[in-house]
């Protein structure tokens, strides 16, 4: 099992979850995001380049400690960058993401709103001209291209089973973040989870989540969908 932690937190952030799965008997792999924690990079990209770097451990977690099932779970921004790995890599059985936003657009529409204390019609509107005054400077200054930081467009591509969970009242990324990103595949699971904040299933529904975690995942353990997306790659799984 991946963790993948969210903005400005580090592995630390997911010890909670480190437990839980493993009073369930999973290993767990919990690095540092690019420009987090311990790990190098001077600018994180939510999952431009992360998407790459989930591969690499991927492929160390199967060279290295051959599990039959490789599983991924990311909250916030880990959750971006989780699902928009699941192209580069096809090697996850099943992932979980919890409060993951659509797309980079969106979630700009939403900051903006934020800041002045209304909804994301500010951003479409108004103040457009400024979000796209920051994607263009970003494209110029740091060769990023932000319009392709589309978990949406990912999951919709994707074979691999995808839960979504998402607090129904997450004042930090909207749930219908996750609503649109289910809507574009009909195969996606979504837990909307009741009086819950950004990533407060844990702290909300402790046990439920826990259920349905390691149910998710054990219900998924098997390999047979993965034969038709492996490998172009040397690396096989062993186990």
């Amino acid at each position: 099992m991946i963790l993948l932690h969210g903005l400005s937190d580090n592995r630390l952030g997911m010890v909670g979850y480190a437990e839980m799965l493993l009073d369930h008997g999973f290993s767990v792999l919990m690095p540092d995001a690019r420009a987090h924690g311990a790990s190098g990079g001077q600018l994180a990209t939510y999952g431009l380049l992360e998407s790459e770097d989930i591969r690499h451990w991927v492929d160390w977690l199967q060279q290295n400690e051959h599990p039959a099932c490789t599983f991924g779970f990311g909250e916030s921004m880990g959750a971006a960058q989780l699902l928009q790995s699941l192209q580069a890599e096809p090697h996850f059985c099943a992932v979980a993401a919890e409060s993951a936003f659509s797309t980079f657009r969106e979630i700009a529409y939403d900051r903006v709103g934020q800041f002045f204390r209304t909804g994301p019609w500010l951003g479409r509107t108004l103040l457009r001209p400024v979000v796209e005054v920051a994607f263009s400077y970003a494209k110029w200054k740091y060769k990023m291209d932000f319009e392709q930081t589309s978990p949406e467009a990912k999951v919709a591509a994707t074979k691999i089973p995808v839960l979504l969970i998402h607090g129904q009242i997450d004042s930090n990324i909207p749930i219908r973040h996750s609503r649109r990103i289910a809507a574009k595949h009909p195969s996606v699971s979504l837990w909307e989870v009741a009086n819950a904040n950004h990533c407060g299933a844990i702290s909300t529904l402790r046990r439920e989540l826990e259920q349905r975690l390691t149910h998710w995942f054990d219900g998924h353990s098997d390999t047979d969908h993965l034969k038709q997306n492996l490998p172009r790659r040397s690396t096989k799984l062993l186990g």
